[in-house]
């Protein structure tokens, strides 16, 4: 599908991105882990583009989830040092494009210090921009969020009978972010897997077999083109 398909009058404000099949993808050409995360990135880029293209207000991606820990050292480390080179190269053309850069997800002591800064350099940075808002959800995990948002809520003294779905919503990680309206996860999967479980309460879902590194600019538009072919009724009924 291309731009001028689609309806510009109804894209969605929010579309989140699980990139599932980086990995996969590579095995599949005979190489290492590693380069499906290399190809991964232009990936990242076209998509960023398209929804710029397309007047997307919010645009964030699933990059490192608490439970990647997990991974073989090898692969852990090179997901680390990846994301900081990553911003290092490409965050002053973010900026010149208009994007706001921001991270969500745990700052605990599994992530290097470096990273931090760089991650603290590019929101100030971007901070300004308003064309697109790349949240990039780092050491992050749905259930992490909300534990860590019941604990500010307690720590705060709030009495449990003031306890409401709002009191919890300010104290997410960036309370400022909208509710996904689209969420996309590649490469075959059917699965959330622990991402922005407090957000996608009424999101409309959409899996693709497509792996990570072949969704370019095209497959965002189709999957847009889809969201626009699907009726939103938030609990409610049609119309008709």
């Amino acid at each position: 599908m291309k731009l001028d398909d689609l309806d510009l009058g109804r894209v969605p404000r929010h579309i989140a991105c699980v990139m599932d099949g980086n990995g996969r993808w590579a095995q599949a050409q005979g190489l290492p882990r590693t380069e499906g995360h290399r190809a991964g990135e232009t990936s990242l880029f076209e998509v960023v583009q398209g929804c710029l293209d397309a007047g997307v207000q919010w645009l964030t991606v699933y990059a490192f989830s608490t439970e990647n820990w997990r991974r073989p050292k090898d692969e852990v480390r090179f997901l680390i040092n990846f994301n900081e080179d990553i911003l290092l190269r490409r965050r002053d053309e973010l900026h010149a494009k208009g994007v706001r850069v921001r991270f969500v997800g745990r700052r605990d002591w599994r992530v290097p210090k470096r990273l931090i800064r760089q991650m603290d350099e590019s929101t100030e940075l971007t901070r300004r921009n308003r064309k697109l808002t790349l949240t990039i959800a780092f050491n992050y995990g749905g259930r992490a969020e909300i534990v860590d948002a019941v604990k500010q809520v307690v720590e705060s003294g709030v009495p449990a009978a003031k306890v409401t779905e709002r009191t919890i919503a300010k104290h997410l990680y960036d309370p400022e972010m909208p509710d996904p309206d689209l969420v996309i996860r590649t490469s075959g999967e059917y699965r959330i897997s622990n991402f922005l479980l407090w957000e996608l309460a009424y999101s409309e879902l959409l899996f693709t077999d497509t792996p990570w590194p072949e969704f370019g600019r095209c497959a965002l538009f189709d999957a847009i083109g889809e969201y626009q072919d699907r009726e939103r009724r938030f609990g409610g009924v049609d119309g008709g």
